[in-house]
């Protein structure tokens, strides 16, 4: 849940409340590569900050690489055939931090309550003008500041209320309306454009689009990874094991895999690591329609809400119903969940947070 206070850095200045536009106009007119993560523990630090960096730098160099008009503004005159040279973390952090530094303190000072989170969202885009005038390159560390200075930051601060996990009514209410995206591997800002068309499929009270390449796998939400909690088939499980609805070895958790088209969350790794590293089965395969009645549990997660447990889930009962006009027009097949996360999920829940504090990134650190 977000509150009214937003600031952005965009070209050197500082832009309040009144002057800065809501996050998706701002994204939708900036072409680039974006990150979004938020505070955590009263505005004291920020969630899984360095991955973010991470992805964000790999990020930029797919688009670069594959879809360059994904990542430079585009001019009146041509296509973008522009991809920008190799550049190594060191400056590249620099950069994004300097940027950050001109905006979250004043942000941190007109929070409006001592419980309120930041939102932060940090979009680089292309600067072919610059990118012009950088010459040939040898790749050590003048160069890669260099490369650097063909990119231009933009850090958009808003406030976040974290919803209560596990409340009744706080869970997600999902709903399969439209085809998985191109350059999935990548967080891109005109994904904010291209996703809405789906909006005139949404069903009333459903929280959160799903993407399928063919009605029965799901690959991913909008905004959101997404994960089921299946009872593992007879063959699979061993023991007592599916008899003992409480032991999680008689469970797996299955998500789509990357070579699917689907973003590669910061929350869905960790998802991934938590499993492992507490003997829940895991497997990336994306979940099947056809096979929900073994569907104990499913979840979504995102840097905002980190993870979110599924209420419903609405499905087509045809797919070429997609193409409809309207929700109305659509028949939908439901599953329904039990109140509140499951077993698995508020198991994964509690070891998200608990790294959450682990990797939290001091925001005296970021200023």
């Amino acid at each position: 849940m977000s509150t009214s206070s937003r600031f952005l850095f965009s070209n050197g200045v500082v832009l309040h409340s009144s002057d800065a536009p809501p996050i998706t106009t701002f994204l939708e007119s900036h072409p680039g590569a974006y990150t979004t993560t938020r505070t955590h523990n009263n505005a004291s630090c920020l969630l899984f900050w360095e991955r973010h960096v991470k992805r964000l730098a790999e990020s930029i160099r797919i688009l670069s690489n594959s879809t360059p008009q994904l990542l430079f503004k585009q001019n009146n005159s041509s296509m973008i055939m522009h991809s920008l040279p190799q550049f190594t973390m060191g400056p590249f952090r620099a950069l994004v931090n300097d940027s950050m530094s001109k905006v979250l303190p004043i942000a941190m000072k007109e929070r409006r309550s001592e419980g309120e989170e930041l939102s932060v969202t940090t979009l680089v885009s292309g600067n072919i003008e610059r990118l012009s005038g950088i010459g040939n390159v040898d790749y050590d560390d003048d160069d890669d500041g260099r490369v650097c200075q063909a990119l231009d930051v933009y850090v958009y601060v808003g406030g976040y209320v974290v919803p209560a996990f596990g409340v009744r009514g706080n869970g997600a209410r999902l709903a399969m309306v439209g085809r998985g995206r191109d350059v999935a591997n990548a967080k891109y800002s005109d994904w904010v454009r291209l996703r809405k068309p789906l909006e005139k499929l949404r069903p009333f009270a459903v929280t959160e689009l799903l993407l399928s390449n063919d009605g029965d796998q799901i690959l991913e939400g909008c905004v959101t990874n997404f994960f089921v909690v299946c009872r593992k088939d007879i063959d699979e499980a061993k023991g007592d094991y599916l008899n003992d609805h409480n032991d999680t070895c008689a469970f797996e958790v299955q998500t789509a895999p990357i070579g699917d088209g689907v973003l590669p969350g910061i929350i869905r790794q960790i998802v991934i690591e938590v499993c492992l590293s507490k003997g829940i089965s895991f497997r990336e395969v994306a979940p099947s329609w056809s096979k929900h009645e073994t569907w104990e549990e499913a979840f979504i997660t995102n840097s905002l809400r980190l993870l979110q447990h599924v209420e419903t889930i609405l499905v087509p009962s045809s797919w070429e119903s997609i193409i409809s006009k309207t929700w109305e027009e659509i028949s939908w097949e439901e599953k329904q969940f039990k109140d509140g996360p499951g077993m698995i999920t508020a198991l994964i829940q509690k070891e998200i947070m608990e790294r959450a504090i682990l990797e939290g990134f001091p925001l005296c650190d970021a200023v």
